[in-house]
């Protein structure tokens, strides 16, 4: 097991258990006590888990959206294949609007040498997309919200409602046939406007979405055009998504 998958199968037991203990840790990944407890120090370091003696606690409750910097660390290869996917999607010298979260920022980074206006709704993407010498970039305005760095709020509803685009790629928090959801009320807004102003919706999820509904409505399933995700996604879950209005295209 390398380092980087130990950390991840740290990182996913202690936030389903809430907690957990070295002596615990250390039998689900096969290594010694002196070994995890280095783990732990990395983790709460980079802000992923608290630490306290003997064990670590989940910095987030059931039902609350994960720190950016844990997500960042979750389904990497599945963020980045189905981030090459909707880059496929794309062609050049479209107009595209790009959500916030950490599939959209994988997006963002494949649309670097490409030959097309964009305009992404987080602070990470916009540093991600600056200096792409073919590459137009607008900024919105908008309050970034901390440690996500989404732009939320009237101006960036504004810029969007000033804008048409060809494709929006949007990100989610979850994903059922009831519909999509968000777990901040302004970043659903965000979302809705997003909707709103393209010709073409494009959502990004991996399976787990699929299962998960968060607070705040966003729009019903029949809103997008198409959902990219995984193909280890269940057949029940994609077939429920495609009845309820949506090409799922699984990578």
């Amino acid at each position: 097991m390398t380092i980087s998958d130990r950390h991840r199968r740290i990182l996913d037991a202690v936030q389903q258990a809430g907690q957990l203990g070295v002596t615990q840790l250390a039998e689900l990944t096969g290594t010694s006590e002196m070994t995890v407890r280095r783990d732990l120090e990395q983790l709460a370091d980079q802000g992923m888990l608290e630490r306290y003696r003997g064990g670590a606690r989940s910095l987030t409750l059931r039902g609350e959206e994960p720190p950016f910097a844990v997500r960042m660390h979750e389904g990497s290869d599945a963020k980045r294949r189905i981030a090459e996917a909707v880059a496929g999607l794309i062609a050049d010298g479209e107009a595209v609007v790009l959500d916030s979260g950490t599939t959209c920022l994988e997006v963002a980074r494949l649309l670097t040498p490409r030959r097309l206006t964009v305009m992404p709704l987080s602070v990470h993407a916009a540093n991600a997309l600056v200096g792409a010498p073919q590459l137009r970039l607008l900024l919105p305005g908008g309050e970034p919200r901390p440690d996500e760095l989404a732009l939320t709020g009237p101006l960036a509803q504004a810029s969007l409602a000033a804008l048409r685009f060809d494709t929006a790629i949007l990100g989610c928090c979850g994903l059922t046939a009831a519909g999509l959801t968000a777990y901040d009320l302004a970043d659903a807004a965000i979302k809705r406007a997003i909707i709103a102003s393209a010709h073409r919706v494009i959502a990004v999820a991996d399976p787990a979405k699929f299962s998960r509904t968060a607070l705040a409505f966003v729009a019903p399933v029949s809103a997008l055009d198409m959902v990219v995700t995984t193909d280890d996604a269940s057949d029940e879950d994609t077939t429920a998504l495609a009845a309820a209005g949506a090409i799922v295209h699984k990578v």
